[in-house]
């Protein structure tokens, strides 16, 4: 039912306030909402924060949009939990009695009434300012006290009641009539790694592998070999390193190399196939290291300043251990094997999925104690393999279940389907998710995509940007040369808060297994991989130096740490993409970051860029030194502006803006 003071379409609010919008410690959001009434009177809007610890406060929205009645304010939450927000509208006498007396002062009309309501007024909102509050209750009263004294002229008496002091003491102190409120929605604040972070993916068994003569047979490293891998990791700026799976691979339809279904003895396995004697999802591999060595990996990952990933894989070899001990837990065939999984015509026998209607209570439990095990070792995030083949309302469960008690640990979708199933996963509880940005490349879909993700579902659908996978190396990176590697790492770390490398990436691995595959060739998934780093980094045939340029850029830019901030600009080519990333931080200082970058990683291109001066803050006719972070270039740019990008040189601009600086 309608209000005394309608308030419609508030923002932001997901399905209606059924699950909670999302926002991070220290990041800036806006909620916004539609406010009117009847006739002219004049109206105005709150909105009221309540805490997790239950403390409220009001803060004043402001107007947008000539004749829209829309309403925004700028929060800033720096409190993690539950959070909720309210809107209040309500009749503004002050902006009705100013709204009046500034038409009909200077016109002649019902002057002394004017200021006959006005000093009634100031003596009310005066009395409504606690007396400890000295200066405004002052400021309010010696308006009231100009606006009666007759001996003033008109001029000075209106003056007195519109001036700034008055004005902002009224915002501090407003007078408020037929207030009403909207319902009250929710909002959940997570840490800052939910919403900002660089991650990095490696096998532990590839780092430290080495080959022995005397088998002919490579051994698998350990996390004391990997943990050696864990400085060079930090060193280029990450903030996560993620671990695919590190449990017991089984032996049953073992795969070999390529996936193919002919293993040799002394082939690993998919470490997806998760089980096999040696334990399930409770277990490390043998081969790995024992509970001991994994403490110290993530022991040392933490001391350089990095929070490591496992994986989350609901699933199981034909020999884990639930395989005999619940076998209700899989689905039977009608010939009565246990199906294994398939994504046509992608078979993996080696694999048995989870039935969640079969024993839901068993299986709940049994997964909520797998998560509680490894977050006892150290784990605060979890790649979450498939989520899209399990039951949404598991997801919402556990996601609660471990959110009651351990709110830092961050849980980030690997769901590549259908966009309502990615979207409410992420309602539910996911606080990232993997997106299709691997397969956005042209500028027109980029632009669309990077709509989407930051405008229409970016107060709860955290994207995690990650430039390749084991499973996904795109077309444009097996036949864009280094320039592709630059361009798609460039637009990654600086359009998405969240972003991701899988290991190789830098040495620009992209032989594909065959045309037409986005599989790696020998992928990793199915052998050892070792990488001779050291010997790329000598002949200059490394990507490193870069990811770690884009890496300390965004640490330097607040701007790049937001996801909801990003304006798109024009540019006359059809292959160079703009866009720019603006924030205020609570001290006032605004950050603003301009990227123009060349989307094809073939030819030089050149154009004309075309700035929103609005969305940077700017009159049309404003100029300002840009600093580019890549080069070290300074340039006086205005609303519009040349650019030549070079995907063999430098495809990507990142400018910083310093206004004021020749």
């Amino acid at each position: 039912m309608t209000g005394r003071i309608p308030i419609t379409e508030v923002t932001p609010t997901v399905d209606a306030g059924a699950y909670p919008a999302k926002a991070s410690v220290g990041e800036t959001f806006t909620i916004a909402a539609t406010v009117f009434r009847e006739g002219h009177d004049a109206v105005n809007a709150n909105v009221v924060l309540t805490s997790p610890s239950g403390q409220t406060r009001r803060m004043l929205m402001t107007p947008v949009g000539q004749g829209t009645d829309r309403w925004t304010v700028d929060v800033t939450l720096q409190e993690q939990g539950a959070w909720t927000f309210a809107i209040e509208g309500w009749s503004d006498p002050y902006g009705t009695w100013r709204h009046n007396a500034e038409i009909k002062v200077p016109a002649g009309i019902d002057v002394d009434l004017m200021f006959a309501e006005g000093a009634a007024f100031f003596d009310r909102a005066a009395a409504g300012v606690p007396p400890a509050v000295r200066l405004d209750r002052s400021t309010l009263s010696d308006a009231a006290q100009a606006l009666a004294n007759g001996a003033l002229p008109p001029e000075a008496r209106l003056a007195a009641g519109i001036s700034p002091q008055v004005r902002s003491a009224l915002g501090r102190y407003p007078v408020r009539e037929l207030i009403t409120s909207s319902e009250t929605y929710p909002i959940w604040v997570d840490r800052q790694l939910a919403l900002y972070g660089s991650w990095y993916e490696f096998f532990p068994r590839s780092e430290g592998a080495r080959y022995d003569e005397q088998s002919g047979e490579w051994k698998s490293g350990t996390f004391r070999t990997a943990a050696e891998r864990l400085d060079a990791v930090a060193a280029m700026g990450f903030d996560v390193l993620y671990v695919p799976p590190i449990h017991p691979i089984g032996t049953s339809y073992r795969k070999g190399p390529n996936n193919t279904l002919d293993p040799k003895p002394g082939d690993p396995g998919s470490p997806w196939a998760i089980g096999s004697e040696d334990g399930g999802h409770d277990a490390i591999h043998p081969e790995l290291g024992t509970f001991e060595d994994f403490d110290y990996f993530v022991g040392r990952a933490r001391e350089l300043g990095l929070e490591v990933a496992i994986d989350l894989a609901l699933q199981a070899s034909p020999d884990h251990p639930w395989v005999k001990e619940h076998p209700k837990w899989f689905s039977v065939r009608a010939d009565g094997s246990i199906a294994y999984a398939e994504n046509p015509p992608k078979k993996y026998q080696d694999i048995y999925p989870i039935n969640f209607d079969n024993d839901p209570e068993g299986i709940y439990a049994e997964v909520l104690r797998i998560v509680k095990l490894w977050i006892s070792h150290g784990v605060t995030v979890f790649r979450v393999d498939n989520p899209h083949t399990k039951p949404v309302n598991f997801w919402q469960w556990l996601l609660g279940e471990v959110r009651q008690t351990d709110p830092d640990v961050v849980f980030l979708s690997e769901a590549f389907t259908r966009r309502p199933m990615m979207r409410e996963l992420a309602k539910v509880g996911f606080h990232q998710s993997y997106t299709y940005f691997t397969w956005r490349n042209e500028k027109w879909e980029l632009e669309e995509y990077l709509q989407e993700l930051t405008q229409e579902t970016g107060h709860y659908l955290r994207p995690n940007f990650f430039v390749n996978t084991p499973d996904i190396l795109t077309a444009y990176l097996q036949y864009g040369g280094p320039g592709a590697f630059k361009i798609r790492a460039a637009i990654a770390a600086t359009s998405s808060p969240a972003w991701g490398v899988y290991a190789g990436y830098e040495l620009f691995e992209h032989v594909a297994l065959r045309p037409g595959s986005e599989e790696y060739l020998d992928t990793e998934k199915f052998q050892l991989r070792p990488r001779d780093w050291e010997a790329a980094a000598a002949e200059g045939r490394t990507l490193a130096p870069y990811l770690t340029l884009l890496n300390n850029i965004r640490r330097r830019h607040p701007a790049l740490q937001q996801l909801r901030n990003l304006s798109l600009h024009s540019v006359e080519d059809d292959a160079i993409l703009c866009y720019s990333k603006r924030t205020t931080g609570v001290d006032g200082h605004t950050d603003t970051v301009i990227v123009v970058v060349n989307t094809d990683p073939h030819a030089v291109r050149e154009s004309m860029v075309h700035l929103d001066m609005t969305a940077l803050g700017m009159r049309p006719d404003d100029t300002f030194t840009v600093y580019d972070e890549i080069t070290g270039a300074t340039w006086r740019w205005g609303q519009s502006n040349y650019v030549k990008l070079d995907p063999n040189g430098e495809p990507a601009h990142v400018l910083a803006v310093r206004r004021g600086q020749a």
